[in-house]
């Protein structure tokens, strides 16, 4: 999820890239949701009317599905244990070794309620993460009504608190409607107040918009932009332009095993344009997914994850090169206990 959250003595506040605000995240790589004990099998939702518009997702998910094909880069070595101990409790330790970077250890937990609404959804969800300096990050997620949800989200550097956010989402038949508040600070007159509402037009079409306010002593002033997803069968096209700048992404899905993806994004504030090719094979007979991308700035990179069953370990390479900088890096992992995710198996976890 997006953080537009910002430290206790942050820098003056910029324009975030369009359809960068916050948003509600899903549950961490490796964990599963069982069957729960006693609930039955989840409610059906009602079935919408053949004329009805479908619910276009929130406006920070418009660019994530292209998003997701590009692999994350990585650097050094990364073993990630994760342990299941119960039905709704997981844990997992992760060891980071770079050269670059600093080596850390962290230690994360994810508790999942018994408020179970689909196979793959159940609530409240508790999600922390502490390193070896004693950072914190934590999250709670609850479902409080069948379209209502929120999330709480804090964060601490060492010992010194830092930041903290909360989450509403509404879901409506057809529209998504979200607000954020980031760091409110009654005393001194700052925080930062985002809002998302994204409407179906047509079965394809949603059009939305972003609202960013930022306020602290002595300055405030607000950021919008405007966004328009089209949804086919097999691909997806996204525009979100405003203030900060413009950002467009495509998506196709070519079949089963092949998906690409283009991205181009513009600053005003940086006045620098970029675009990104990338692409995702998976061949799941031979449990191997290779994701790679290429960008304007001559970046190439690629990794390739392969799951070696019936053991439950997760391999990961990957490799980058910047021929402008003549820059190299390249980066392992290993994931024990639980299937690795999208862009978390090495390196910073995808937003």
């Amino acid at each position: 999820m997006g953080n537009v959250l910002a430290a206790s003595s942050p820098p003056p506040p910029t324009a975030p890239a369009p359809g960068s605000g916050p948003g509600l995240v899903s549950l961490p790589p490796g964990f599963t949701l069982p069957p729960v004990s006693g609930l039955g099998a989840p409610a059906a939702a009602p079935s919408p009317s053949t004329d009805q518009l479908p619910n276009p997702g929130t406006f920070e998910e418009c660019h994530r599905k292209c998003k997701e094909l590009f692999p994350v880069q990585m650097e050094g070595v990364k073993l990630t244990v994760n342990k299941g101990l119960s039905n709704h409790f997981q844990v997992n330790h992760t060891v980071v070794l770079s050269t670059v970077g600093d080596s850390n250890y962290h230690f994360g937990a994810t508790y999942v309620g018994t408020k179970q609404l689909s196979p793959t959804e159940a609530f409240p969800v508790l999600v922390g993460d502490m390193d070896n300096s004693g950072s914190l990050n934590a999250q709670v997620i609850h479902q409080l009504s069948p379209r209502l949800r929120s999330k709480l989200a804090f964060q601490t550097q060492q010992s010194k608190f830092v930041n903290w956010q909360v989450d509403g989402e509404f879901r409506g038949a057809d529209f998504t409607a979200a607000v954020t508040l980031g760091n409110p600070d009654v005393l001194v007159g700052s925080g930062i107040l985002v809002a998302h509402y994204l409407q179906s037009v047509t079965p394809g079409l949603a059009l939305g918009g972003e609202l960013v306010y930022h306020r602290r002593p002595g300055e405030e002033g607000t950021v919008t932009s405007l966004a328009g997803k089209y949804t086919a069968p097999n691909w997806i096209g996204t525009l979100t332009v405003g203030q900060a700048g413009a950002h467009a992404t495509y998506y196709h899905k070519a079949n089963d095993q092949l998906q690409v993806g283009v991205e181009f994004e513009a600053s005003t504030r940086m006045q620098d344009t970029s675009v990104a090719f990338g692409y995702q094979l998976d061949l799941p007979k031979a449990n191997l997914l290779f994701r790679g991308s290429v960008d304007s700035n001559w970046i190439v990179g690629a990794v390739l994850e392969k799951k070696l069953l019936p053991l439950p370990l997760t391999l990961a390479m990957g490799a980058f090169l910047n021929h402008r900088k003549s820059k190299f890096q390249c980066g392992f992992g290993l994931t024990i206990g639980g299937a690795a995710a999208s862009g978390t198996v090495c390196g910073v976890v995808r937003p």
